[in-house]
């Protein structure tokens, strides 16, 4: 299998988990609880950390959503990251409430010199930056001249930025360059990514619901770290959170990189399937959630799309005129009842993760 060769970048640390350099991409995402409810969202931190995210966002809106913080920070099984916008003063209370990360847009948290500040003191706490540029946030006058929020405006913007931190000697920074629309997003990253060494947030703005994001956001994020690109990744979906690890894994996984997750493999349907391909698929699919193994899953239809076409599968099942088969390798291993077939699936993956892989993650 081909392997990416991924540009270097200068690491950095945030909490326990390095970003650059060469340690693996990060997956992250973000709560979409309040901190207020702090039971909630300290629940949805835990659900995230389970589905294998690294590093875990909350908003941080106004003072009343500081207070919870440093609790949370103390419980959670992941470094926290603060997201900041508007009020420099609640970077600072984020910082000394243990947050391992600040996300900021220097766009709208009140000009350069708030920004020096808060670089200042979150050197002395060796806590980095984020120093987030997004399409929507753009400076007027770099907006007027570049025609709009063109990639060439994303990337002026945060060099203007960049070129004041290095004044006063900070680097702990990691760059994100967002639009929402995915080619502008692309060019952004690449243009910066010959300027500069700082490691690179990858993502996809108001990406959309689900299936619209999804998309987006493999295509976007896919196609900079094939071209080597990227340190951390956060898909963006209007969906639960734990959606966009998934996808974010699947997004790895595709191009060979991250935690080892299951490969679904199935057939396109047509008058030849005897059983509900679609309902079956999307059950398995489910299933393959709870586990951490690094297989390839075959679900087909037919026996013209059987064990044949999906010879390279570890393992799968097929159903036939009457019956459903079970296969390894392209080789039929017993045959089962067409109602059986989910089970059997469950069966072989349960048998893999105690004879072959050991115990699954977290147990």
């Amino acid at each position: 299998m081909e392997t990416i060769k991924r540009k270097e970048t200068r690491p950095v640390r945030v909490g326990g988990v390095t970003i650059g350099g060469a340690a693996p991409v990060v997956v992250q995402s973000m709560t979409n609880t309040r901190t207020t409810d702090s039971a909630a969202t300290l629940d949805q931190i835990n659900q995230l950390a389970e589905a294998g995210c690294d590093l875990v966002r909350l908003a941080i809106p106004n003072r009343e959503a500081i207070k919870p913080f440093a609790e949370l920070v103390l419980k959670s099984p992941v470094p926290l990251i603060a997201d900041i916008h508007f009020d420099a003063r609640l970077a600072h209370e984020a910082l000394e409430s243990g947050a391992s990360k600040i996300r900021i847009n220097p766009g709208n948290i009140g000009g350069k010199e708030k920004l020096l500040g808060l670089a200042r003191r979150a050197d002395q706490l060796k806590v980095p930056i984020r120093i987030g540029v997004n399409a929507g946030s753009l400076e007027k006058n770099i907006m007027v001249k570049h025609g709009g929020p063109t990639a060439e405006a994303l990337v002026e913007s945060v060099l203007g930025y960049l070129d004041a931190l290095e004044d006063i000697g900070f680097s702990r920074v990691v760059v994100s360059l967002k639009a929402s629309e995915v080619l502008t997003t692309i060019k952004a990253y690449r243009l910066f990514s010959e300027q500069k060494p700082y490691p690179l947030h990858l993502g996809v703005t108001a990406a959309g619901p689900l299936r619209t994001g999804l998309i987006k956001g493999a295509v976007g994020i896919g196609t900079l770290l094939a071209e080597g690109l990227g340190d951390t990744i956060r898909v963006s979906l209007t969906a639960h959170p734990v959606e966009e690890v998934r996808v974010a894994q699947q997004i790895l996984h595709s191009l060979g990189m991250g935690r080892p997750v299951p490969e679904l493999i199935s057939c396109p349907t047509c008058g030849r399937c005897s059983v509900d391909l679609v309902a079956l698929v999307e059950q398995a699919e489910d299933l393959l959630k709870n586990y951490r193994l690094p297989l390839k899953v075959a679900v087909m239809g037919c026996a013209v799309n059987g064990p044949g076409e999906a010879r390279e599968a570890d393992i799968g099942v097929c159903a036939g005129k009457k019956q459903g088969i079970v296969f390894s390798h392209g080789k039929v291993t017993r045959t089962v009842g067409l109602d059986r077939l989910l089970d059997a699936l469950k069966e072989e993956l349960d048998f893999r993760v105690t004879h072959d892989h050991g115990p699954e993650e977290g147990e």
